[in-house]
């Protein structure tokens, strides 16, 4: 449990806020029906979290000084504000941007965190030009509240866990609040998100988990319209206009009248010439003109709620078999190291080289899916951390129109042996459940060295030992990588397997190949064994059995 608030807590508030609400998008994304019904709420606070927890992690680059608490809650913000999606995102950045004003000190305790809690909930008001009870601005304001009932030298622990359960006990009561999500049945889904991000703050403080099921009235999913598509709101405005500004602060107070007067869900928030403006009109060209008048917009985007929800029926009718054949389908995979993005692209697949010391983001993901200039897209990530970011890619691009499978795959090899098998021709369900199938019917272990001494399902190791992980969990500790990877291949047959598929990774020579071939023929002369390179930095062996 954490006394004070320091620049590495701020780190693991970020992850665990983006892996929380990497679980909880697709329910926060069916909460969406205020202030537009459009579905997206949780995807875009997920991608403004992910732009948030970039920026902080990169204050923690090699070679660089110790970042301090000011400057990682200044990057949290900036972050989420660059990249802050949706009418909730701009919120969440606004709320980041007045916690990380009211903090100067290094570290910081509970009353200080109480102090930035009222700062942050007073900064969301100021940024809405029509504040609405019962919104993710309420939730706000309850937990800087009950923060300020506590002894005024309550630790940071209990200020952290006291916001964060009045933030859900406000949740629960927007829908009494606001008649819309009553009328629904369901919370604010900006609350909700809220909540998450409040919850992993606990977590990164107390080190324990307070984030259970919410277990909240009015939190299920809200009754699809009767074509399955959130609609935008009758007699509302047609469309969303984002965008960021280069401004001074003197231009702002005309640019919100202007914009206040062409539609609603008007936020501007942002601060020392940066500005990141969101608002619904029926005008877009005249809401980026009161922009050009004010300053530089640029990162403008547009969106067209009609056309949103058309791209969505569109995805839709496709799932539920409307074209017997795709026009178009490709496949993407997430690979490390150049022997294994050669044979994915042997395969027919795009290639996302991915950078083994940082995961790819949601933005990346999305890009090498356009890549494949495809209507229909099989996304292979071979890796087990890549579910939520892979649920956000996808998102973007169900919005454009393009259906996007995603197979968790979670090694390499089982993502060759779904490759395998892919057959465009295929309806693409019928495709996904093949190359599924397959992926699903190959095991799967690697080899890593040990970076230091510690405990393991297969007991302790030191650092230097070679640990054999077999799906996942280490099942073996040796000392060379030949041996090793051989116990590690008689365990795995031993439950039976027809093909063993081997990966040599950067700089291991062939002849420990040729040794585990040998190896395998003697023992098991019915199965058949392939030897590829793929050069990842990772780890030196990867091994499949089908």
């Amino acid at each position: 449990m954490l006394d004070t608030l320091d620049a590495p807590s701020v780190r693991t508030w970020c992850r665990l806020s983006l892996a929380a609400l990497g679980e909880a998008r697709e329910e926060i994304d069916a909460l969406n029906v205020y202030p537009v019904p459009d579905g997206d709420t949780g995807t875009n606070l997920y991608l403004t979290v992910e732009s948030a927890a970039e920026e902080v992690d990169g204050l923690f680059g090699a070679g660089t000084p110790a970042p301090s608490l000011p400057q990682a809650l200044r990057a949290m913000a900036h972050g989420a504000l660059l990249g802050a999606r949706g009418n909730s995102g701009v919120i969440l950045a606004q709320l980041l941007r007045g916690i990380a004003s009211a903090i100067g000190t290094d570290p910081a305790d509970g009353p200080a965190l109480c102090r930035a809690l009222r700062r942050a909930a007073d900064a969301g008001y100021e940024a809405v030009a029509k504040p609405v009870e019962g919104t993710v601005l309420t939730v706000a304001a309850a937990a800087a509240s009950a923060a300020e009932l506590l002894d005024p030298r309550a630790g940071l622990a209990a200020v952290a866990e006291a916001a964060y359960e009045a933030a859900r006990v406000a949740l629960a009561r927007t829908p009494l609040q606001l008649e819309v999500l009553g009328r629904a049945g369901v919370v604010d889904a900006g609350g909700r998100g809220l909540v998450t991000v409040l919850g992993a703050l606990a977590d990164a403080v107390t080190g324990h988990t307070p984030m259970g099921p919410l277990a909240l009235a009015g939190t299920r999913a809200a009754e699809p319209t009767p074509s399955g598509v959130h609609l935008a709101v009758e007699g509302g405005p047609a469309y969303e206009v984002i965008y960021l500004l280069d401004a001074r602060d003197e231009a702002l107070p005309a640019l919100r009248t202007a914009l206040a007067a062409l539609g609603d869900s008007l936020v501007v928030v942002g601060g020392e010439g940066l500005w990141n403006v969101h608002v619904h009109v029926d005008d877009p060209g005249a809401a980026v003109e009161a922009g050009v008048e004010a300053g530089r917009p640029y990162r403008i985007r547009i969106t067209h709620f009609a056309g949103a929800a058309a791209a969505e029926a569109a995805s839709i009718a496709a799932a539920a078999g409307a074209d017997a054949v795709a026009e178009s389908r490709g496949v993407v995979s997430v690979v490390h190291g150049a022997g294994l993005a050669g044979l994915c692209t042997d395969s027919g697949a795009t290639v996302l080289h991915a950078d083994p010391d940082r995961p790819p983001s949601s933005t990346e993901l999305a890009a090498a899916i356009r890549r494949a200039r495809a209507r229909e897209v099989v996304l292979l990530l071979n890796d087990t951390e890549l579910r939520a970011v892979a649920g956000a890619a996808a998102e973007q691009l169900r919005a454009e129109g393009v259906r996007v499978a995603v197979i968790p795959t979670r090694s390499p090899v089982q993502g060759l042996a779904a490759l395998a098998v892919h057959e465009p021709a295929r309806r693409f369900d019928e495709d996904v459940v093949a190359m599924t199938s397959a992926a699903g019917a190959t095991r799967y272990a690697e080899l890593a060295v040990a970076e230091g001494e510690s405990w393991t399902m297969a007991g302790v190791c030191q650092a230097g030992d070679v640990l054999g992980l077999i799906d996942g969990d280490v099942a073996v500790i040796g000392s060379e990588i030949g041996q090793t990877a051989a116990i590690v291949l008689d365990r795995m047959l031993a439950a039976g397997g027809e093909m063993v598929t081997l990966i040599l990774g950067e700089g291991v020579p062939d002849s420990v190949a040729d040794r585990l071939v040998a190896h395998v023929r003697r023992a098991n002369p019915v199965v058949d064994t392939l030897v590829y390179r793929g050069d990842q930095p990772s780890s030196p062996l990867l091994i499949g059995v089908e």
